[in-house]
């Protein structure tokens, strides 16, 4: 799909979409933060890249971010999703919860590529099932950003 290593812009346009979007997502709906990156997707065209390349550079970047930035799967799906999108690969954001027995609830966000489950460890891809989907994006239904 891509070379091994990431040309500079797309990571500076990595950790821009990272140090400007992810502190978003604790104030507006992710609806919202679709449309602003779908908006910018559309102005700043990025080359192909590997994803999965792509994916273990983003988890690097967030693995040393504080705060709003930190590493969590929606931070991760989230980067991910603008930039491979951009990209043109046709990738979907799913956001599911799933209640354990005692009662807690939890969340995980996760990417499809074509439909299939893509880039997650493989211990999370495991329990990816359990969870119940609550939304995907994008939520058009629209194919990549062109």
């Amino acid at each position: 799909m891509g070379s091994a290593t990431l040309p500079l812009g797309w990571r500076a346009r990595a950790a821009l979409t990272a140090l400007v979007v992810l502190p978003l997502l604790e104030w507006v709906s992710f609806a919202r933060i679709e449309h602003l990156l779908v908006r910018l997707g559309r102005r700043l065209p990025t080359r192909r890249v590997d994803p999965e390349t792509a994916a273990r550079w983003v988890d690097r970047l967030l693995g040393r971010l504080p705060g709003p930035w930190a590493f969590s799967c929606l931070r991760r799906a989230t980067v991910l999703f603008h930039l491979l999108r951009a990209a043109g690969y046709p990738i979907e954001l799913c956001i599911g919860v799933r209640r354990e027995a005692g009662g807690a609830l939890h969340a995980h966000a996760w990417l499809l590529h074509d439909g299939v489950l893509a880039l997650e460890p493989l211990a999370v891809a495991e329990r990816v099932a359990l969870f119940t989907e609550i939304a995907r994006f994008p939520s058009g239904g629209a194919g990549a950003i062109t």
